[in-house]
């Protein structure tokens, strides 16, 4: 089984959609008032890096994939992200498109944040402390759900 995944990760060029990927420079700062916020959601994501693959860290992304590769792709399959983007920080979490009954019992609060089947986009301010707690629940019970299937080694 095959999933779609990463296409959020790839930023094009409005002049040409020929260029595949823009690195964001380490060296470039993330806008201050999104700093707590992307800070605060790669938190939760940071524990599962000794069993995932980081792909990408910097100060305004940072990504994690599994060693699982997916037969059509030949890729590995992604398991989330965070990135400081210009109007919002986006929190990616690819098990809740893989399993959307993850998504099951979730609040109205953090379900307002969703923008697609895996994203949840948060403005100023970020996301509150509850809205933290039951995103490090369902990054939790994504990454059992990953185990479950097999796409990442059992910890």
């Amino acid at each position: 089984r095959a999933f779609a995944c990463c296409s959020h990760m790839a930023t094009t060029s409005t002049r040409s959609s020929k260029r595949k990927r823009e690195e964001t420079p380490p060296e470039a700062s993330p806008t201050s008032e999104f700093d707590a916020a992307f800070v605060r959601l790669r938190a939760i994501l940071k524990p599962r890096e000794s069993v995932l693959v980081c792909v990408t860290d910097t100060a305004t992304e940072y990504s994690l994939d599994t060693h699982y590769i997916m037969q059509k792709s030949k890729k590995p399959l992604f398991f989330g992200s965070v990135a400081i983007r210009k109007r919002y920080v986006s929190f990616h979490l690819m098990p809740v498109y893989v399993f959307p009954d993850l998504l099951d019992g979730v609040s109205a609060t953090l379900r307002a944040r969703m923008q697609g089947k895996s994203c949840f986009n948060f403005r100023k301010g970020g996301p509150d402390e509850r809205v933290l707690a039951e995103l490090t629940e369902l990054v939790a019970a994504g990454f059992r759900r990953y185990e479950q299937a097999g796409y990442v080694a059992a910890a």
